[in-house]
């Protein structure tokens, strides 16, 4: 795979990130857990809006991400409250992650994905109306946006919106919620605002539900073996670390050309995009132990077969692309929680993987 370098849009020349005033919503979930570790590394001032975790453990507390920012608890469908907590912070840079991630569970909850997705996106968006000094915004969303026709090549920005359950459908809503804001009012007001649509994370921390490489580990640590309901499914794999430097990289290039404004897609080149079968093969291999069982039909609600991003647009506009294959990713991975399991220190686990990460070519 080409590897192009980033180093220079994560931690650049003049300390860009040193001293900024930086939000992160959803700070304590496991990619706003890895971003606000690696904000305050580049020297920002971070304060951090979210649900407590929900996972025990989870990366927020075991790797001390509480003590790096000004943490607070607030619902983000709370419009009063989160408009509050935004106003208290004066952001000059705004990521919003917070959200209910997960397919499955978008089936059980359809009206609590969406009132959380929907109407909590548009509860940032409307505070940051209020503010004065906030120059970006980046909203997060996912690669599950687009209407998704099973087809062989990967899916660009400018392809249709769509979502066939409650979680797809609610993240391709937020989209034209974002889209709506930044033409309506946040433009006007100085403010560089783009979605940021990113393929598959795994990564060292991770104990969501419903999450392959949580599951995996759980139960191979468990000595069960782990059921794998969808094998042949494709998703664009990467390591949680590319997606994030993906969004320091857009921020900085906001901040400097607010003109590039729009959607984004961050996720490995579509070769590199893999079956659930061929992640979770790799996975035993590299952890060392562990059965997999592997269901001969799909069971449970209707999920994506096929998806993979095209990244053209984040490589050529803002020169960032993958730096690790996914053999390294998942080597990477399976080792933090090996490593975990037999007693290394959490904090100094990640600070590791971001040193290894920033010192790529």
């Amino acid at each position: 795979m080409e590897e192009l370098a980033v180093t220079t849009a994560i931690n650049p020349s003049g300390n860009f990130w040193c001293g900024k005033r930086v939000l992160i919503t959803g700070h304590s979930g496991f990619k706003g857990s890895w971003l606000t570790l690696w904000i305050h590394r580049l020297g920002a001032e971070v304060t951090g809006v979210s649900l407590p975790p929900n996972t025990e453990p989870n990366l927020f507390f075991l790797a001390g991400i509480d003590q790096l920012c000004r943490s607070h608890f607030v619902d983000i469908r709370d419009e009063k409250a989160i408009a509050m907590q935004i106003k208290a912070s004066r952001p000059e840079i705004v990521f919003h992650l917070a959200a209910q991630p997960l397919v499955r569970a978008s089936y059980r909850n359809p009206l609590e994905t969406f009132s959380t997705n929907v109407m909590g996106t548009a509860n940032v968006a409307e505070a940051l109306k209020a503010l004065d000094g906030t120059r970006v915004a980046v909203f997060v969303t996912t690669d599950k946006v687009y209407q998704n026709r099973e087809w062989q090549w990967p899916y660009r920005e400018d392809d249709s919106l769509g979502g066939h359950d409650p979680y797809s459908a609610s993240k391709a809503a937020s989209e034209i919620i974002i889209a709506s804001y930044r033409q309506a009012f946040l433009s006007a007001q100085g403010i560089a605002v783009a979605s940021a649509r990113a393929g598959n994370v795994i990564g060292r921390g991770d104990w969501s539900e419903d999450r392959l490489v949580p599951d995996a580990v759980s139960a191979w640590q468990a000595g069960i073996p782990l059921h794998v309901r969808n094998p042949g499914a494709v998703r664009p794999w990467q390591h949680v670390l590319e997606p994030l430097a993906g969004y320091l990289g857009l921020a900085r290039k906001l901040w400097e050309q607010p003109g590039l404004s729009g959607a984004y897609n961050f996720g490995p080149n579509a070769s590199e995009a893999s079956t659930v079968r061929d992640l979770v093969e790799r996975a035993a291999a590299a952890y060392g132990k562990g059965k997999i069982d592997f269901a001969d039909t799909h069971d449970g609600p209707h999920e994506a077969g096929q998806l993979a991003l095209e990244n053209a647009k984040a490589r050529l506009t803002l020169g960032i692309e993958s730096k690790w294959t996914l053999a390294q990713a998942i080597e990477l991975t399976m080792g933090w929680y090996r490593a975990l399991n037999d007693g290394a220190d959490a904090h100094l686990l990640c600070e590791q993987d971001i040193d290894a990460y920033e010192c790529l070519p």
